[in-house]
């Protein structure tokens, strides 16, 4: 007996050491002696998926302090009231935004805290309650209920318009299989378009022509002076580098790209010039308005 008496002893001292302990850790708490910090209320209006307690509380990304309760709120059920517990001196003001935020690749939850202006008022405890901030209406949005939210509305949308969107596809059909029968045609319309933009293949030039020098005999003596050989005088029409043809209604029409090496009319002067040259008569060339009363004249008419 006197055993088991001591044994109750020593174990009720030990429990009493260990309550003792306990009891003095939670007044160096509470007293703000091992740790101070400051309890601050948030209010949610929705559904605030991934926190739990303990979880951490960002002020402006930092970390400053934990979630120390979560509860339902006995006055709305549909709000949740979480508890924060600060450090000490954190600058929560009345203009100060919550939310939810997410971190790691589990997308573990977080209450973030927004700083707000520094004009603003602190944020005070209101009848006898601690301070409480009312979170943003969407802030316990997780991003797996803001996509099934945006799917759901995708899905009224095609629902709402399925025939339309059958129609399109329809027409698409027949417009693509008309392009694949017409693609020979598409590709010579792209062609000219090409052609006309000045993009098409290089222009072929045209055939140029000359007019042969004619061979005339020697005079029996050279004459003194020289002949003057004026340009050949014609109708405008005759007046160009163009091949042209005369019906026999006497109309001029061109023969395709085809023309002379220079204007018929100054053509013709040269070949002359050069035949007599080549008789050893000396000539020049002039203009029929540049001829002198002396000067031995060629004039000449062009005509067809």
């Amino acid at each position: 007996m006197e055993t088991n008496a001591r044994y109750l002893t020593i174990g009720g001292f030990v429990a009493a050491v260990i309550v003792a302990c306990i009891g003095f850790v939670f007044w160096l708490n509470r007293a703000g002696v091992l740790s101070q910090s400051e309890t601050v209320q948030v209010r949610f209006g929705n559904q605030i998926s991934g926190l739990q307690p303990g979880a951490a509380v960002l002020f402006d990304g930092m970390r400053i302090g934990s979630v120390s309760a979560l509860e339902v709120d006995p006055h709305d059920p549909r709000h949740v009231v979480a508890t924060l517990a600060l450090a000490a001196g954190t600058p929560v003001r009345q203009d100060t935004k919550a939310g939810i935020a997410s971190q790691g690749l589990m997308g573990t939850g977080a209450v973030s805290l927004t700083g707000g202006d520094p004009s603003a008022l602190p944020l005070e405890p209101q009848g006898g309650h601690m301070p409480m901030l009312i979170a943003d209406t969407a802030a316990g949005r997780s991003l797996t209920q803001s996509a099934q939210e945006t799917l759901s509305r995708v899905d009224a949308i095609l629902g709402d318009n399925s025939e339309a969107l059958k129609a399109t596809l329809d027409n698409l059909k027949v417009f693509s299989g008309a392009l694949a029968k017409n693609a020979g045609r598409l590709d010579a319309v792209m062609t000219g378009l090409a052609q006309m933009a000045g993009a098409g293949p290089a222009k072929i030039p045209p055939p140029i022509y000359d007019l042969a020098v004619p061979q005339l005999p020697g005079p029996s003596a050279i004459p003194a002076g020289q002949i003057v050989i004026g340009t050949p005088t014609a109708v405008v029409a005759l007046q160009t580098q163009r091949l042209l043809t005369r019906s026999p209604d006497g109309q001029l029409t061109p023969i395709g790209t085809m023309q002379w090496s220079d204007a018929l009319p100054s053509l013709l002067q040269q070949k002359i010039a050069e035949s007599l040259d080549d008789a050893k008569i000396v000539t020049t060339l002039v203009a029929p308005t540049e001829f002198g009363k002396e000067d031995r004249q060629l004039q000449l008419d062009l005509r067809r």
